[in-house]
């Protein structure tokens, strides 16, 4: 069964657009989004859905790249309220994805929120990397039978091990979970990223896996693809310069369409694996490989040597690799210099 029914195309990665809290509170930039994330070819738009009383207490404090980009006095309860999605918004946001040609998604953060998303039909579920040693939330997510997708950052691989087993021992089925790698630094920085354990993350647990992604640029992102990663996601927002404490850490529209062009270009080049010519070049082989040929006048009957046979293009004549063959053989007919020989 696959989970992200967005394409029957073979090696085709599901681009999550996660436009996340970078709406700052606004329906109108919401739905600017949203039509963004359809424009560039993202298979989904995410964001976020949370009670900021069920998620916070009043008294946490704000990571520090949040502090960087927000006002200081403020606390993360006053911050994260401000961000808040009611079921209006959500109802508005899913017409707006209907209308647009693109899947909606958000990410539950307690759990009457994830009943708000279940109410909704939304397709899959996502788990961030924070809710990852929440056992109560990892129990109910997963009785609600529904595909998730899990982020990881911050956590080791037994971590990753244990929240897996939870979920599948709560009802989900393994094909119905793709494992996220992921760094909650915004943005990370290249030396902290460790792609590779992406791979760790498959070998060891048999699941399937994608990235999500908060480095700046996208060679991060279109890397994993390459070593296999079945879902990426990536942040975006309108603009880097507005206030908020994820859009310096977000691609701007125009950086978000050109990850979804390479993501597909790389799918393509990617191909099935096998060595073979490709159709492309197909018609270069005669051009570009040789063929023995006369190096001097050979006559009938004359036998053939290294003296009076070289190996020069075009490929259409008897291959190089048949030289040991022909040496010492008789010459059947004529040959000039430079003419292919013939059997």
């Amino acid at each position: 069964m696959n989970i992200f029914p967005v394409s029957t195309e073979k090696n085709h990665t599901v681009i999550i657009a996660e436009a996340g809290v970078n709406h700052n509170g606004s329906i109108s930039v919401a739905k600017d989004m949203v039509k963004i994330a359809a424009e560039s070819g993202a298979d989904f738009v995410k964001f976020q859905t949370f009670k900021a009383e069920n998620l916070v207490t009043t008294s946490a404090e704000k990571a520090l790249y949040q502090k960087k980009q927000t006002d200081n006095s403020e606390s993360q309860f006053e911050m994260i309220k401000k961000l808040e999605l009611d079921r209006c918004f959500h109802e508005e946001l899913l017409l707006t994805c209907q209308k647009e040609n693109i899947q909606f998604l958000s990410t539950a953060f307690d759990h009457e929120s994830i009943d708000l998303l279940v109410s909704l039909d939304v397709p899959l579920l996502k788990i961030p990397s924070g809710e990852i040693t929440n056992l109560p939330y990892l129990r109910y997510i997963a009785h609600q039978k529904k595909p998730v997708v899990m982020s990881t950052g911050m956590s080791t691989l037994e971590e990753v091990r244990v929240a897996t087993n939870i979920l599948f021992q709560s009802g989900l089925e393994k094909e119905n979970l793709v494992v996220l790698h992921c760094n909650t630094e915004y943005p990370t920085p290249m030396e902290d990223v460790n792609l590779t354990a992406m791979l760790t993350i498959q070998n060891e647990l048999n699941v399937k896996i994608g990235y999500s992604d908060h480095t700046l640029g996208n060679e991060v992102a279109v890397a994993a693809v390459t070593l296999g990663a079945s879902v990426i996601e990536k942040h975006f927002t309108l603009s880097r310069s507005l206030a908020g404490p994820d859009h310096a850490a977000s691609l701007e529209p125009n950086e978000l369409k050109s990850l979804v062009f390479a993501i597909r270009n790389i799918e393509k080049a990617i191909g099935n694996g096998v060595k073979h010519p490709s159709n492309s070049e197909k018609k270069n082989i005669s051009v570009a490989r040789k063929s023995i040929v006369a190096k001097t006048k050979i006559r009938e009957k004359e036998y053939f040597s290294e003296k009076n046979m070289t190996i020069k293009r075009p490929g259409t004549g008897i291959s190089p690799m048949q030289w040991d063959r022909l040496i010492g053989q008789k010459a059947k007919f004529n040959f000039e210099p430079d003419d292919l020989i013939r059997e």
